[in-house]
């Protein structure tokens, strides 16, 4: 730090002054377990600063807390927030020492030190790889393009330790880790690295793309969390464009709304939709995204119906202008929404983890006609975690006699929801997958441009 005279402190980077300002000036967390009669309460109280909405919002969701209401205001230097929270089946939290652990974790995430904190860096539900390479894909949907890049990648011999996979608006988007099969490290020799990227290149040339190739090495250490990244990527490649060709029910669609607040030179974002898990994080991740600050918001949630309301500002301090403006963030906001809503059967494959297993897993759905809408594959300890939204190539339901040849491949027990399939034999070591008959948009799957980092 050094100082220029009439000027006050000037600082060697932003990072610095901004470590300066959180030590001065550490977040409060408070939670209320005895305020409301069917929601825990979380206050959370710091020095204001762009971003720090979508980062508390983050932490409360990587900690798998479900958010029924919320209240927040940040004008001026200070940051006050009220989360009304629950667990994932709607039930308010009980265990004192869970209640503190998520107390402490909130004030690790958000204090001078969050940068080093594993949720910066991890897929949900995934840890952070000691060390990988990232593979970021996007670009226009097809039917089978995973089972071929997992195919190649087997070859290559690179193992896939973690990837979410999007779908939306005839775009695809995705974000693999992969390791050395051999090391379990990052690829990290220059010609073998081409030879990744040569071959990825190849296999995605025949579709319509003006992107390239380009692939780095990745320590694991990447502070963008991944579900942010997939909206920025999907953001950057226009799949908010003509939504309106692709909804076939305009009555399930969200209705977003925009108008200027004069008085207080505001533009309130209104939004209005089915409620569903991290609906909230999608929503302001998209608003900061574009360059809107929230100062202040109301969120309610209620009898399976989300309600949020957002007074901002763009960066530069002014509301939205023009009619375009306005526009193109409410088709953005339409399309963080609709993103994560996957048509199809939900499958979910727990197993021994095993090199080849997601190439082996998206082979049999090929084979048997069907695409992926949406994935998060993980791997947790020795364990692969993997769950699949799955249509026909056509967007047709999946039907029995799919389920059935499914079945027989893998030789494994497919247990539908509601419709429950007598035991058959089950080998030793074998994964277990469990079925669900939930409905979805219909999608099909990958045409990607490629990078790599």
């Amino acid at each position: 730090m050094s100082m220029d005279e009439g000027y006050g402190p000037t600082w060697d980077s932003d990072d610095e002054y901004d470590n300066f300002i959180r030590k001065m000036n550490p977040p409060r967390i408070v939670i209320d377990n005895d305020s409301c009669a069917d929601a825990t309460i979380v206050r959370v109280d710091s020095a204001n600063e762009y971003g720090i909405l979508l980062e508390v919002i983050q932490v409360l969701i990587d900690l798998n807390l479900v958010i029924s209401k919320a209240y927040i205001t940040s004008d001026g230097g200070w940051f006050m927030d009220v989360f009304n929270v629950t667990d994932k089946e709607g039930k308010k939290l009980k265990d004192k020492e869970a209640i503190a652990q998520i107390e402490d974790y909130i004030r690790k995430s958000l204090g001078a030190d969050s940068r080093y904190i594993p949720s910066r860096r991890r897929s949900v539900g995934v840890a952070a790889a000691a060390d990988h390479n990232v593979i970021e894909l996007t670009g226009t949907d097809r039917p089978g393009l995973l089972s071929e890049v997992s195919a190649v990648l087997v070859s290559l011999k690179c193992n896939v330790v973690s990837a979410e996979i999007w779908t939306h608006n005839t775009r695809a988007a995705a974000v693999m880790q992969v390791t050395d099969e051999d090391t379990g490290l990052a690829v990290t020799d220059t010609e073998r690295v081409e030879r990744i990227k040569e071959r990825l290149s190849y296999l995605l040339r025949g579709s319509n793309l003006s992107r390239g190739a380009a692939m780095a090495e990745s320590s694991g250490t990447a502070t963008t969390h991944t579900d942010r990244r997939l909206h920025q990527m999907m953001l950057d490649d226009g799949d908010y464009e003509q939504l309106q060709q692709h909804a076939p029910d305009h009555s399930l669609r969200p209705n977003v709304t925009v108008r200027n607040w004069n008085d207080k030179d505001y533009s309130v974002v209104t939004i209005r939709c089915k409620d569903r898990p991290k609906l909230l994080f999608d929503t302001v991740c998209t608003l900061t995204d574009l360059h809107y600050v929230v100062f202040h918001a109301n969120i309610d949630a209620k009898d399976n119906q989300a309600y949020q309301e957002f007074y901002v500002r763009h960066i530069n301090g002014s509301p939205m202008n023009t009619e375009t403006e306005r526009l193109r963030v409410i088709q953005c906001l339409e399309a963080a929404i609709e993103r994560r809503v996957s048509e199809g059967v939900k499958l979910e494959l727990c197993t021994n983890d095993k090199v080849g297993l997601l190439s082996e897993v998206t082979r049999i759905f090929r084979e048997n006609s069907l695409t992926v809408t949406r994935a998060e594959v993980s791997t947790r300890g020795r364990m692969a975690v993997n769950t699949f939204y799955v249509r026909g190539s056509a967007g047709e339901a999946v039907d029995q006699k799919t389920i059935d040849s499914i079945r027989q491949a893998i030789g494994q027990n497919i247990q539908v929801k509601g419709q429950p399939e007598p035991p058959e034999p089950q080998r030793k070591e074998s994964p277990t997958w469990f079925l669900f008959a939930n409905l979805f948009r219909p999608r099909s799957l990958y045409s990607f441009g490629l990078f790599m980092r």
